[in-house]
Order: structure tokens, then C-alpha cells, then sequence
């Protein structure tokens, strides 16, 4: 291990946008990734990675705003440096951009901590609690329309080893359902159970997209089924609406992907307004505030159950997390289901085997980035979008 001599300074940061060419031609770009590229005074380069949906542009503006203040500080120091962005920067409890531009700076100071060190992230936020982690397959159900396309993708993903799916069934319905779209949402979710002979636990996920009344309705319609959890059953900004969904239903919830800091997990926990917590790592604060928001949830005896949907730099984080903290649940992946340049992207990830992911043991965040594939699928200007089917669901379910 290293002994720190010389004070450490970032003396560069760059900001990759990464994409490839959509069906809509040159000038437009599908699977939008965020990653941000950190070198220090003595040479050592850290990766982090931002959120991009549907922000790509102001996440990429308010990264150079967060660099502006890095430049020139010790990446070791990362409780100080975000106590320092903190105090610049005015809007940082209610701003997505400010959060995840500072998630990414401080996911990368720790993969220069851990390679300063000479040891992976886990290890110095807790030590090895378990050396794989249980994850779920999200992603799996794109152009799913029919009950019977979501029971054959089903199988064929229990198949590879999956333990549990998440899904989303609910087709173009927002705020409300009516008794026909409840009825389609069940036929698909018991496609999904039938075709898997019960041998997945199941997660309906509703993209926070329901009203209280319609959420409840779908809970009732839908709890025979004993989902592992539900997920974002109401828009995410409508706590007393949680709050009545809590008091009208006994399904399991979970929640967090959209929480920006601590005090507004420590609120959704001190309510009992979630069963499990998805919080986001590059999205609430990187490693510093994932590992304190983890840490209060176990307090709570809620279980950490990470959203993890965007890149392998995310991922790889994400991982090391979960192998130090006591109270995991399961983890998100969308491994077998990213583009291929994203499986590239990274040359030591852990493959999904048997439904685990081995805990990588490489220092910092455990993987290493291949440069080339980073040049290669660099894009500009803002992301396609498509007017008939909104960012946040998987492609081509937006329908009935």
C-alpha cells in the first residue's frame, strides 16, 4: 500500500459523451452514456459517470461547472471537495444536474483513492462483506407487447441463470389505468410467472408514473402474484400520495433512484415510505453520500437494492458498494443487455453468472477502461428524442 507523501491535485478533468448512431439517422444519438475522466499531479486517472437521461447537454455544462471547483484539490479529500461545491454552488439540494455532475467527480476520486492505495473501493468503506452479489435482469423485455413475448423473453432469460426479472407491463397508461389495462398488466405479469414456472421473483416496476388511486388499484390487482417489491408505484414528488398508497396496500416498496441527497432519503426512511431503498450513485452524491444514505437505511432496517441502469462505470461502482455494505438486497443489471460498445467499454467486468456478479478485487472501482472504445463512440449535441415514447421505458413497450 502507498504512504501518502506528496499532497495529490487534480490537474485535469475531460468529459466524454458517448453514444452510437439511432435508426434516425447521423445527426441523432441512441444509448447516451456521461463519463468523466480524472488525472492527477502524479499520473493517476480515475473514471466516474453521470446521468444522461434526457440532460445529456446540462448534465455536461454543470460537470464543468463541478470541475471548476475540483481543479487544483486533493482527490483524496472528497468529504471536504463536496462540502466545497456544496457551499458555490446554490441549488445543489433540488438540482439533478449539480447532483450527478458531483457524483461523477466524487465516483472518480475514489477510483484514484482505491489506485492510490492499492485497493479496491469495498475495501476501504467497509472491507468484504460478500465476494459476489444476487442481481436482477432489467432491459430483458424490449419489444414486449403481448403476454406471450413477455413469458417467452422470460424464460429465456430464467434460463440464463436470472433469479429474479423486473418489468414493466403497464403499456402507454400514465397517471391512470382503466379495468382493461389492469387486465393487461396481469395477463403479462402472470405470462412471466407461468413461463418461469414460479422459479423468479418478480418486480414490476411502474417507472413512477401512477396517481395514488390507480397505484393502489394495480397493487390490488396485481399482489396475488407476491411481487419482491413495487417499484416507484406513484409519481416520485407526491409523498402524502406515497404515504396513502403505504396505508392502503402490504405490498413491498421500493424507491430512491430520483432522491438527490441524504435529507431527502433520511425523510422517505424516518416515514417508513419504502421497504427497500434504490438509491443512485450517480445521482445522489457518489460513494461519500451512497455509503452515509446505506449506513442510515440500515438504522431503519431497510435494505439497499441500488438503481443501477446507465454504463459499466456505473455498474462497477455500484458492485464495490454493494460488497461492503451488511444490509444488500439484490442488484440492478442491465449486463446482458447493453449494447455491445458498453460491455466493451470496460476489459475486466464481471460477466452475470447463474444470476451473480463476482465483486471485483482490481484497486478503485475495479475494472479498467479501454481507452480506444471511449475515442471510438464519442458523439455531440443532444440525444434523439422520440415523441411517441418517453425516454424512461424500455424500447418499444409503449404500448398496448
Amino acid at each position: 500500500m502507498k504512504r501518502r507523501s506528496l499532497k495529490l491535485k487534480i490537474t485535469n478533468f475531460e468529459i466524454y459523451q458517448l453514444g452510437e448512431p439511432s435508426s434516425q439517422g447521423s445527426a441523432t444519438w441512441a444509448g447516451n452514456s456521461i463519463v468523466l475522466k480524472l488525472t492527477t499531479s502524479d499520473g493517476t486517472i480515475g473514471y466516474g459517470e453521470a446521468v444522461p437521461t434526457l440532460r445529456v447537454q446540462p448534465v455536461i455544462q454543470s460537470l464543468r461547472e463541478v470541475g471548476r471547483v475540483y481543479k487544483g484539490r486533493d482527490p483524496l479529500d472528497m468529504e471536504l471537495n463536496i462540502h466545497e461545491w456544496y457551499k458555490h454552488d446554490f441549488y445543489l439540494p433540488v438540482s439533478f444536474e449539480s447532483t450527478t455532475a458531483l457524483s461523477a467527480f466524487d465516483i472518480a476520486c475514489w477510483d484514484i483513492v482505491g489506485k492510490h492505495f492499492g485497493a479496491p473501493i469495498h475495501q476501504l468503506v467497509g472491507g468484504s462483506f460478500r465476494k459476489s452479489v444476487r442481481v436482477y435482469a432489467n432491459g430483458w423485455y424490449d419489444k414486449c407487447v403481448t403476454p406471450e413475448q413477455f413469458g417467452e423473453r422470460a424464460k429465456k432469460f430464467a434460463a440464463m441463470g436470472y433469479t429474479a426479472l423486473k418489468f414493466d407491463p403497464f403499456g402507454t397508461h400514465y397517471d391512470s389505468i382503466d379495468a382493461k389495462g389492469l387486465e393487461t398488466a396481469y395477463a403479462r405479469v402472470k405470462a412471466v410467472k407461468d413461463a418461469t414456472a414460479s422459479s423468479v421473483q418478480l418486480l414490476i416496476e411502474h417507472h413512477g408514473r401512477f396517481d395514488p388511486n390507480a397505484a393502489i388499484a394495480i397493487a390490488r390487482k396485481l399482489g396475488e402474484f407476491d411481487p419482491l417489491f413495487m417499484e416507484e408505484p406513484v409519481h416520485p414528488d407526491n409523498l402524502e400520495g406515497l404515504r396513502k398508497y403505504r396505508k392502503a396496500t402490504d405490498v413491498r416498496v421500493a424507491l430512491g433512484e430520483r432522491i438527490l441527497t441524504k435529507e431527502q432519503a433520511a425523510f422517505v426512511l424516518a416515514n417508513n415510505l419504502t421497504d427497500y431503498l434504490q438509491i443512485d450513485v450517480t445521482n445522489i452524491g457518489g460513494v461519500t453520500v451512497a455509503r452515509k444514505v446505506a449506513a442510515m437505511a440500515e438504522a431503519y432496517g431497510v435494505e439497499m437494492a441500488f438503481h443501477n441502469a446507465f454504463g459499466p462505470i456505473q455498474n462497477a461502482v455500484t458492485v464495490q458498494l454493494d460488497a461492503a455494505i451488511p444490509n444488500f438486497l439484490i442488484q440492478e443489471s442491465f449486463y446482458d443487455c447493453f449494447p455491445t460498445w458498453k460491455r466493451q467499454l470496460v476489459r475486466d467486468q464481471s460477466k452475470v453468472e447463474n444470476g451473480q456478479t463476482k465483486v471485483p478485487t482490481t484497486p478503485g472501482i475495479g475494472v479498467e477502461v479501454d481507452e480506444k472504445v471511449l475515442e471510438a463512440h464519442r458523439v455531440e449535441g443532444q440525444e434523439y428524442f422520440n415523441p411517441d415514447e418517453p425516454v424512461w421505458v424500455v424500447k418499444d413497450t409503449w404500448k398496448d
